[in-house]
This record gives structure tokens, C-alpha cells and sequence, in this order.
């Protein structure tokens, strides 16, 4: 090849080098220009949506579920006062890079759309301010309640129309059970054996928990946030001689825990027997009354223990409460466990008449059971109302003599009120189980803001209730 040849094409070479590397240029400089103009648009409009993440389920099943909105851009920090839901629940609000949560601090209403508005949002890099909104829908509510039968006992899920009842679980003699966010547990009797039975929500991975030795239990409760229960176990052949009465244990539900012994909660130097008790909600801690009359808040293992007093009875703490209605000596009180101050019940501004069961309602208020009286002082009835944190007070139901109303449970949200009734009183035999009740039981539930009736159905130990009747 000759030396004219190879120059040209060396010359030709260079041209077509020079010709992309100035055309990469140019395309990096339009694709930077784009860019630029990109962020400088995205600056202009302020910071958009670009994912939702929210569990609307689970939402309305527990507190301390979270909307969480991802932007296309880092966010200046959210305050609480740019923020509305719709309806109405408690709040809070974290924001991190290019999301912000909103947490919700009670269960939401079922069946129900919600809607998120956050005002004035803007990008760590300035420019415009923007609006977010994201709309969500709540599920219809679905509860476990027992039904008992003579020819044996069957825990049932259902809707609140009472028309879709499935049985999960059944056995010939179910004293009592209870729901968490995962589990079922049964107390069941065979004979004089006591045994506590888990599944999963569908009543399937049946096995049982360890037990503290051959006896009954009692008093069965599970904790809100974990799997976690507790119960009051008595020993089959407690005599002068000694023995475990009432005594108070914790177990978990978690799998590979029901080879473990469960945990026994004992205060030093505190009278051992339990009469009553609640896990404080949001977490595992415990208010315990023991036979006594000495009022403690504990943690799990008992080591830590707070004395509260003298008390007759815990009617209750609503979840997402840290406020507990006890009744004292001298009536009904109030106590914040968080820093166990205390404040006299609200006076209710209706006549009730005789004070029974006062049931704290998530979000504020509680409901209660007044009997009304003749002239001679007899009860004639049953009141179920409904009272404010100051005490305005609305009627939700109306019983007659002949009807006794044995329990009130409040839902999670706090939206409804179920009342477990024993109609005709005087008729309706009592079984023979350790948690004796009358044969035919109805659960009545009513909305709590409007006292509408929604649904009557046969059974008592609704999944709502913290608690068994007493």
C-alpha cells in the first residue's frame, strides 16, 4: 500500500473520530439540557406521589399501621398541622428522604374510605409547594364469636350481617377463647383436664401450650401488640396444704413456644393470688388486682412492679389508652398508668340509676350499665348508654326487666358496642362449665354514634372483648 494511500485514509479516520466524538457532544448536551429543564420542572411543580404503601386490613384491625407516600423528590421535615385524615383518628407523622408515613394511633372504622391530605409539601431543594392526597378503603369488619350447644361448642368467623357465620373451631367443651392478630386460643376442658388449644385464624396448625401443671384456667387475655396471652391457673388438688391458686402466667403463641413452661408473674413481697388483670395496651405490662384488694402495675415477669392503691375491681382500659377505669371504695375513678395520676369518672348527665359495668371506649368516652329503679328502689331494666369524657350521655339501648345484660366489649376503633344479653332471665338455666353462663346468649351490637342496631347474633365472647364475662 502506498504512502499517499495511507494518509488518506489516516485523514479519513480522524474526520469520522472528530465528527462523533463532537456529535456525542452535542447529544450529551441536549440530554443535560433535557435534564436540567427535567428537575428544574420537577422543581417548578413541587414534589409529586409517585408510590402509596398501605394496609387497609390491617389498619382497621390494630393501631400503629402507617400510610407511607413516596415523592419524586427529598422532603423538608412534615409537621402534624399539615396533615388531615378524613375521617377523623389520631395521628403522627415521620418523614425520611423522599417519603413521609402518617401512623395511625387507633384502628380505623371498617367498611369505611379514608382520606389523607397533606398541605404545603415541599422539596429539600426549594421550589414550589405541593398538595398530596391519597383515598384508601377499609374492609367490612369480620369477628370470631362461641357459641355453645349441647351437643358440643364451635367458635365461628362472621361478618357483621351475621349471614356469612364459618365455624374455625369446635370442640365439646370450649370455656372460653380469644383472637390476636395471627392466633386463635382456646380453653377447653376433656373431662377434668384443662388444656389451652392454638391455631392459626383459619383453625388449621392446631397444637397445645404447655401448661403450668393439671388444673383450671381462668381469667384467659391477650395482649395487643404481640403474641402474647395470659390466663389464672388454680392446681385440681389445691388444698389447706397449699398449691397454685389464681395465679397469674404468660405464655407465647409465637411457633416453637408451646413446648415452653409458661412464665409465672410474681411481685415480690404482693399477695400471689390474681383476682383480676389486664395487659396494658400497646404493651406487654400488666394491671393486676390480687385478692387483697392491692392494685399493681407490673411488667411480665413481676419485677418491676408500682402499687396503685386499693381497688374493688378493673373494669377496663381502652386500647390506645394508657387510662384505666377502676372502681375504688369511693366510686369509679380514672388513672393515667403512665404517671398514675387519678380523676373522679365523669358524672354522667342522664339518670342511669343503679351504676353497673363502665367499658372504656377507644379514642375517649365509655359505655355503661345503669339499671333504673321503682319507687321502692327494685331495678326495672337495663340502660345501655353511651357517655362523653365529660359526661354528655346518650341512650344506645333499652332492656326489660326479664332481660340481663352480662358484658359490654367495644371494637377496636371504637365505632361499635357489642352487648351480650340473656334474654328471659328468669327461664334461661345456667350451663355447668367453670364460666357458667346461661344456655341462650345474644350479642347485640350498635354503632356507638348513632345507637343504630346492626346485626343480633347467637353467642357471647365476641373477639372484641379483652376480657370473659363475670
Amino acid at each position: 500500500m502506498s504512502t499517499e494511500v495511507r494518509t488518506r485514509r489516516a485523514r479519513s479516520h480522524g474526520r469520522r473520530g472528530r465528527a462523533f466524538v463532537v456529535t456525542f457532544a452535542v447529544v450529551v448536551a441536549v440530554l443535560g439540557a433535557v435534564g436540567l429543564v427535567g428537575a428544574a420542572a420537577g422543581v417548578a411543580q413541587g414534589p409529586r406521589v409517585s408510590q402509596a404503601q398501605v394496609d387497609p386490613a390491617a389498619a382497621a384491625a390494630a393501631s400503629g399501621s402507617r400510610l407511607i407516600l413516596t415523592t419524586s423528590q427529598a422532603l423538608e421535615p412534615v409537621r402534624a398541622g399539615q396533615v388531615t385524615v378524613s375521617p377523623a383518628v389520631p395521628f403522627s407523622v415521620d418523614t425520611s428522604g423522599r417519603s413521609v408515613g402518617v401512623r395511625f394511633g387507633l384502628p380505623l372504622h371498617d367498611d369505611t374510605e379514608y382520606r389523607v391530605h397533606l398541605e404545603d409539601v415541599r422539596g429539600l431543594g426549594g421550589g414550589a409547594s405541593a398538595t398530596l392526597t391519597h383515598t384508601f378503603r377499609t374492609p367490612p369488619a369480620e369477628v370470631f364469636i362461641l357459641q355453645r350447644t349441647e351437643s358440643g361448642d364451635t367458635v365461628f368467623r362472621t361478618d357483621l350481617t351475621g349471614k356469612e357465620a364459618v365455624p374455625v373451631f369446635s370442640d365439646e367443651h370450649i370455656e372460653d377463647f380469644r383472637a390476636t392478630s395471627s392466633h386463635l386460643v382456646m380453653s377447653v376442658r376433656d373431662g377434668d383436664q384443662a388444656a389451652l388449644i392454638v391455631t392459626d385464624l383459619e383453625g388449621g396448625a392446631q397444637r397445645r401450650l404447655t401448661l403450668p401443671g393439671e388444673g383450671f384456667v381462668t381469667n384467659l387475655q391477650s395482649a395487643d401488640r404481640s403474641e402474647l396471652i395470659g390466663y389464672t391457673f388454680s392446681d385440681a388438688d389445691l388444698d389447706e396444704t397449699g398449691g397454685l391458686e389464681s395465679a397469674l402466667f404468660t405464655a407465647s403463641l409465637k411457633e416453637g413456644a408451646a413446648d415452653a413452661a409458661p412464665t409465672p408473674v410474681v411481685v415480690a413481697g404482693a399477695e400471689s393470688r390474681v383476682a383480676e388483670w389486664r395487659f396494658v395496651p400497646e404493651t406487654e405490662n400488666i394491671l393486676l388486682l390480687s385478692f387483697d384488694g392491692s392494685l399493681l402495675l407490673t411488667d411480665p415477669q413481676g419485677q418491676s412492679a408500682t402499687v396503685l392503691g386499693t381497688a374493688l375491681a378493673i373494669e377496663g382500659i381502652a386500647r390506645g389508652s394508657s387510662e384505666a377505669v377502676v372502681l375504688r371504695g369511693g366510686g369509679m375513678v380514672v388513672i393515667d398508668l403512665a404517671d398514675a395520676s387519678e380523676a373522679a369518672l365523669a358524672r354522667a348527665d342522664l339518670d342511669l340509676g343503679l351504676l353497673g359495668a363502665v367499658t372504656p371506649v377507644p379514642g375517649g368516652g365509655t359505655i355503661r350499665l345503669g339499671s333504673p329503679t321503682d319507687e321502692a328502689g327494685i331495678p326495672i331494666g337495663t340502660t345501655v348508654a353511651a357517655a362523653t369524657e365529660d359526661g354528655r350521655t346518650a341512650v344506645l339501648m333499652e332492656l326489660p326487666s326479664t332481660d340481663v345484660a352480662l358484658q359490654t366489649c367495644v371494637s377496636p376503633s371504637g365505632r361499635y358496642a357489642a352487648v351480650v344479653v340473656a334474654p328471659d332471665a328468669v327461664t334461661n338455666r345456667y350451663d355447668l362449665y367453670r364460666l357458667p353462663l346461661p344456655k341462650k346468649l345474644q350479642t347485640r351490637i350498635v354503632e356507638i354514634a348513632t345507637g343504630d342496631e346492626v346485626v343480633v347474633v347467637s353467642g357471647f365472647d365476641i373477639s372484641w372483648c379483652q376480657v370473659p364475662p363475670r
